[in-house]
């Protein structure tokens, strides 16, 4: 039986039963309590959590293996005979037709990404392109009409109910743009709900539990309930608890969207601070190029239910595939965005003067040779090897946004 709203509550009910009976349940805070401002949160980098006593977080470590996701021939078309109309679409038929015509909704057509292991795949499009109908794909939420959704070469789309649940419950976790917390369960509560589903032992659960938010940064906040936390503290508890499932693969559906702009900036941080370490497979859904940029090993963007284009922020930035995407990075900061390994000319052999490494942006780069004097740079590989140069006239050049598609594609020529 598919997953429901009615099955979540029920078990939830269940389980705060269950927890009425204990002696160790904590009571609720006072009416006067005050909501926590984001202000009194311990910065992300102070915040880490020492190693356990029982050696949990390096077993943790050892245990996240990632897997790939692709993405093959994926269709979805709304309505009671979706599947009869896969072979009109494939041969032409618009949305617009579909929908008038036939009173059926194409959501996506044909999609193929491939999302690699342990990176950060941004999904992102405008409303209505198709972002979070591709996302519930992958846990099938939703169902597809047509394609196939591979986890480590395994079709989700043919799971049976019993793998399909345990592949929810242990392969994917999701962190949502409304929190999805449950009011009358505290932090530690929240961060623990998929563990308790699973029937993890208590002691265990709130030892995860209690790692996880110290990571993100809510040591202090285990007993305080939803309501007493700002927007962002309670973002960092669904990341907690998605990341307490331990589960191979992040599905983060516009998780920041609904915040401040500068708590927003501070979540990314956090995400990027985890990644390096946990290295998880990650989907990530926005409409924001520039959260984009800065979070996405591989970007693909959505228009209308199809993929557009698909590549690396730098790519996409210097070459744009059509119009569309033109239009959309035109405003982008291409001096804080474009890398020197980008721009730069290879070189072989020893060389000699100031030196900066391949992925400095350009902004960075500039600063440094400006203030050393010079009008270019030798660009080194993370091992501090020279790969090649770069000037202040390529720089300059490479920062100026084209004004058409094709000066885009003669600025990347």
């Amino acid at each position: 039986m598919p997953w429901s709203w009615s099955h979540r509550w029920s078990a939830s009910a269940v389980l705060a039963r269950t927890r009425s009976r204990r002696s160790t349940t904590s009571s609720s805070p006072s009416a006067s309590s005050m909501v926590l401002r984001w202000s009194q949160l311990p910065s992300f980098s102070t915040a880490r959590a020492k190693p356990m006593a029982d050696g949990s977080r390096s077993t943790r470590r050892s245990s996240m293996a990632s897997h790939a996701i692709q993405i093959k021939s994926l269709y979805k078309i709304f309505g009671p005979r979706g599947r009869d109309f896969v072979d009109m679409v494939k041969n032409g038929t618009s949305k617009t037709e579909l929908n008038e015509a036939h009173g059926h909704v194409l959501g996506l057509q044909d999609i193929n990404i491939d999302m690699p292991a342990g990176a950060i795949t941004v999904v992102m499009g405008l409303s209505g392109s198709g972002k979070s109908t591709l996302i519930r794909h992958i846990n099938r939420l939703i169902e597809p009409t047509s394609g196939e959704v591979l986890y480590d070469g395994v079709d989700v789309c043919k799971m049976n109910e019993s793998a399909l649940r345990e592949f929810r419950r242990h392969k994917t976790a999701m962190v949502f743009q409304k929190f999805a917390l449950l009011p009358h369960r505290t932090v530690i509560e929240n961060t623990i709900y998929g563990l308790d589903i699973q029937g993890v032992p208590r002691a265990e659960s709130e030892r995860k539990g209690q790692y996880w938010i110290e990571r993100v940064g809510l040591k202090g906040f285990e007993r305080h309930f939803p309501n007493q936390l700002s927007g962002g503290m309670q973002q960092r508890v669904g990341l907690a608890r998605a990341l307490t499932n331990d589960a191979d693969i992040l599905l983060m559906d516009e998780a920041y969207s609904a915040l401040d702009p500068l708590i927003r900036v501070d979540m990314q941080s956090v995400l990027l601070d985890l990644q390096k370490e946990l290295k998880k497979t990650v989907v990530f859904i926005t409409h924001d190029l520039d959260e984009a940029l800065r979070l996405g090993d591989k970007i693909a963007i959505l228009r209308d239910g199809k993929v557009v284009q698909q590549g690396s922020g730098q790519q996409i930035v210097l070459q744009p595939a059509d119009d569309y995407i033109t239009a959309f990075v035109k405003e982008v900061n291409r001096g804080r965005v474009i890398q020197a390994q980008t721009i730069m000319k290879p070189s072989a052999g020893e060389l000699s003067g100031l030196r900066v490494t391949g992925d400095m942006t350009l902004e960075i780069v500039a600063k440094q040779i400006t203030e050393a004097g010079q009008t270019g740079a030798v660009v080194t590989d993370a091992g501090g090897k020279p790969v090649g140069t770069i000037d202040l006239q390529s720089i300059i050049a490479a920062m100026v946004t084209p004004t058409t598609h094709e000066a885009a594609q003669m600025a990347a020529a």
